[in-house]
């Protein structure tokens, strides 16, 4: 942290200007601590009590503006009255300038408390792109608002345009006469549709139809030039409304340089939401293994509490270690956006070192391939804990009496949005095949552990090997199909040998996590026996019979 620290305070030089900057590390880690307790307590007295009241109520659209549930409402303006609202902006645009760290685990804790709710406080990382791409003027206008209780969407999606961003095509026109730009065009599954500060991708450039004709674009509700066609009715994070947009002559700002909007902006806006999502799916993991947890103590069956019997503590048990997992792979991956971001920033103001350069670099790699890691994991963990956690609730779990109910259907969305997990198999496996994944996990083969922890290591070492020989056995034949195929077994592969090496790192420095670690690497090399054992199997003939005819969809 120290390190990531003292890159985003800058030689600490904010305490000239602003009382409230931190003189230095120790102090700014105070400041973590202090505002972290702030935001729990509001979390655990406000937030989490409103939960039930916002997942029944939700948003309503009257007179084409979304009204937020009241409950909603009341937690929106606890934290903008706390100063919590874009907490890692530079203190120059009201901002506390916050290491990313800390802010990804306030989004843990406020996940926690209400899954939906997340999605609104966070402002869809919204600002943050803002302050990185946008320029002085742009800055200047939209990020001091955010500190004030302002609200932020990244419109993206439309209705042939999901996944695929290219086939964007709303589009956005400019007159010079007025130097100004018009968005014209419909977008659907727009979470926070409503928003006062939208970040837009349309397609600037006449003609074209790939991602190169596509440039982003801020435009403020203010304008009362889009019209909010309807909210969804989903499955779970009610509290958060989803919206369908029809953008009509609506003036807008660009952001950065024209066509550039999702080559560049958008995939670093995609990414820094991932985070976001993976730090909401390890607050869902932890909420459902605490409820999970509480019912199984208070639940007596046969004369004794059901977390007595082994079928329930092992399930209880998997799911306080999957949870430790995912923590841990996300401040993982938090460190490496932080220090990558910060010299990115350090670099506006002044010429970086061969050195400092050469870092960034490396950060950057770790950290574009550690985000598609975690969002796939936590995710899925995510939604397996949720599943496990109602179970142990038996028939009451189905019942709309106990949390865990609505836990369970916030949880679902998770391993869809900003990216499905098939997405971030297909963006991981570069890092298999460039032997990314297997340098990182080198890196941790040469940590020095306590000797207590050394047959955890050892079992790591066995499954890193074995790890290896998949890969060779699946490019030995150099299909490109059947490496797709068996693409994200061999990434659940590298992610099981790197969460559990992460998991050894905390007990190497808290051995309170070695069990943790130790059951996680058991339980992860019984999974890659598995998945080997697949692909050491695998025929190539036997590929066929998973292909869908181009006969077979006609009929």
């Amino acid at each position: 942290m120290k390190k990531c620290v003292d890159l985003k305070e800058d030689n600490y030089k904010d305490q000239e200007q602003f009382e409230y900057a931190p003189l230095d590390f120790d102090d700014a880690m105070d400041s973590y601590d202090k505002t972290l307790e702030i935001v729990g307590e509001i979390c655990g007295d406000i937030i989490a009590p409103n939960a039930d009241d916002v997942d029944h109520d939700g948003p309503q659209l009257i007179n084409n503006e979304v009204i937020y549930a009241k409950g909603t409402a009341e937690n929106y303006q606890s934290l903008v009255d706390a100063g919590l609202i874009g907490m890692s902006l530079p203190r120059k645009y009201k901002g506390l300038n916050f290491s990313i760290v800390p802010y990804v685990m306030a989004a843990e804790i406020v996940s926690r408390a209400d899954a939906g709710f997340a999605n609104i406080w966070g402002l869809q990382d919204c600002a943050e792109t803002i302050h990185e791409f946008g320029d002085d003027d742009l800055k200047d206008e939209f990020l001091p608002r955010f500190f004030d209780g302002a609200t932020a969407a990244m419109d993206l999606t439309e209705p042939d345009a999901g996944s695929d961003l290219q086939a964007v095509m709303l589009k956005a026109s400019y007159n010079e006469e007025e130097d100004q730009w018009y968005l014209n065009g419909v977008k659907r599954f727009i979470t926070n549709g409503d928003a006062d500060i939208s970040l837009v991708l349309a397609r600037s450039e006449e003609g074209s139809s790939d991602g190169r004709g596509l440039s982003l674009f801020v435009y403020d509700r203010s304008e009362q030039k889009v019209v909010v066609r309807r909210i969804e009715n989903k499955m779970g994070i009610k509290g958060s409304p989803t919206c369908e947009l029809v953008f009509k002559n609506a003036p807008a700002k660009l952001v950065g340089a024209r066509r550039m909007g999702l080559i560049k902006y958008v995939m670093s806006l995609m990414n820094s939401a991932r985070l976001g999502v993976g730090a909401q799916s390890v607050g869902i993991a932890e909420a459902a293994y605490r409820e999970a947890l509480k019912y199984a103590k208070e639940r007596e069956q046969f004369g004794k509490p059901i977390i007595q019997y082994p079928a329930i503590y092992e399930m209880i048990t998997n799911m306080r270690v999957k949870t430790d997992g995912i923590r841990s792979l996300l401040y993982e991956t938090a460190r490496f956006v932080d220090i990558y971001k910060s010299y990115g920033f350090l670099s506006e103001g002044r010429r970086l070192t061969p050195d400092e350069r050469k870092e960034m670099k490396y950060y950057s790699k770790k950290a574009d391939m550690f985000t598609p890691l975690l969002k796939l994991f936590a995710s899925e963990y995510s939604n397996e804990i949720s599943y496990d956690a109602l179970q142990v609730h038996g028939g009451t779990g189905f019942m709309k009496d106990f949390p865990i109910e609505r836990i369970y259907r916030d949880a679902r969305i998770t391993t869809i949005y900003e990216g499905t997990s098939q997405l971030q198999v297909v963006a991981a496996i570069r890092g298999i095949g460039n032997g990314a994944y297997l340098q990182i996990i080198r890196e941790y083969e040469q940590e020095t552990y306590h000797p207590e922890l050394e047959h955890i290591k050892h079992r790591l070492i066995v499954m890193t090997a074995q790890f290896e020989k998949a890969v060779a056995i699946v490019e030995h034949d150099k299909m490109t199909e059947l490496w797709d195929f068996h693409a994200r077994r061999m990434v659940e592969m590298a992610g099981n040998i790197i969460i559990g090496y992460l998991l050894l790192n905390d007990a190497n420095r808290n051995m309170s996590y070695k069990i943790p670690a130790d059951i996680f690497s058991l339980k992860g090399m019984a999974q890659n026996d598995e998945k080997f054992n697949y692909i050491e199997n695998f025929d190539l003939k036997d590929l066929g019979q998973f292909q869908i005819t181009s006969q077979e969809l006609s009929e």
